[in-house]
């Protein structure tokens, strides 16, 4: 009997899974893409291989990996300075469960500061400017609200940092690590052309300006782009919160803000 022929099926293109004859419920083999996974991957794919698999029909190549896996490394711990870990560190420091505290890292990071969503437009402007200048200096004037949409309109150019001067020490340090594994176009042409970019954009690129080019190189949609990079700066919101567990909130590594009152 075939999976359309059969109800009981779970279809998709992702993953197929063969029972074991005993048990129904229990897995004896597991394919990903035609891989198997315990059979066959387990002890021989890298970790960053399996994830491009599960979005991909291919398998990536050797420099795709590496520039994913390097990219992984870039993007594991934002550090407390960001706010999606800021956000799982309250999380850790007041008790709450270790599954609160990430998905309050995914909540504040899955927005249009540092966020998820800046990640999919700056992938947007890669898919609709590719390495046109021209293009890019249009783009950069300013997004238009789109119909329907539950998300605002960006108050900076997607990719950019709004609040710095210059380009950050680690940023160009990633964006000139990953450009070197050749997997693609844009990050090379945005190594190269990124001082016309920044004056177009009035702000310094940011790391997830960055992380949107790889992303693109690797042949991601913007959707997973998106979903990609939030889950990628999960281990270091993880590692934060669990530090803060046991050592309370007079021991926070943020300084008290004293609030003045003006007296008429």
């Amino acid at each position: 009997m075939s999976d359309t022929e059969n109800p009981n099926a779970i279809c998709s293109n992702i993953w197929r899974e063969d029972p074991e004859p005993d048990n129904p419920f229990a897995t004896r083999a597991a394919y990903c893409r035609g891989y198997d996974v315990y059979g066959e991957m387990l002890g021989r794919a890298r970790w960053v291989e399996m994830l491009y698999l599960l979005f991909h029909d291919e398998a990536p190549t050797a420099a795709q990996a590496d520039l994913l896996e390097a990219l992984a490394v870039a993007l594991a711990n934002p550090g407390p300075r960001d706010a999606s870990v800021h956000a799982a560190m309250c999380g850790g420091v007041c008790g709450s469960t270790n599954a609160s505290s990430l998905m309050a890292a995914l909540a504040v990071g899955a927005g249009q500061l540092a966020g998820g969503h800046e990640v999919f437009l700056a992938m947007e402007g890669w898919a609709a400017c590719g390495t046109s200048l021209d293009a890019w200096h249009q783009r950069l004037k300013g997004l238009e609200p789109i119909p329907g949409s539950i998300w605002p309109v960006p108050e900076h150019p997607p990719g950019f940092d709004p609040h710095g001067v210059s380009t950050a020490t680690s940023v160009k340090q990633t964006l000139s690590c990953l450009a070197r594994y050749s997997a693609g176009v844009h990050l090379p042409w945005l190594q190269q052309n990124l001082p016309a970019l920044e004056a177009a954009a009035g702000c310094p690129l940011a790391l997830s300006g960055v992380a949107a080019a790889a992303f693109a190189d690797l042949g991601f949609t913007p959707e997973q782009g998106e979903m990609l990079h939030l889950l990628l700066r999960l281990p270091g919101a993880a590692a934060h919160a669990l530090e803060q567990q046991p050592l309370g909130y007079k021991k926070f590594p943020f300084g008290t803000v004293e609030l003045e009152t003006e007296i008429p």
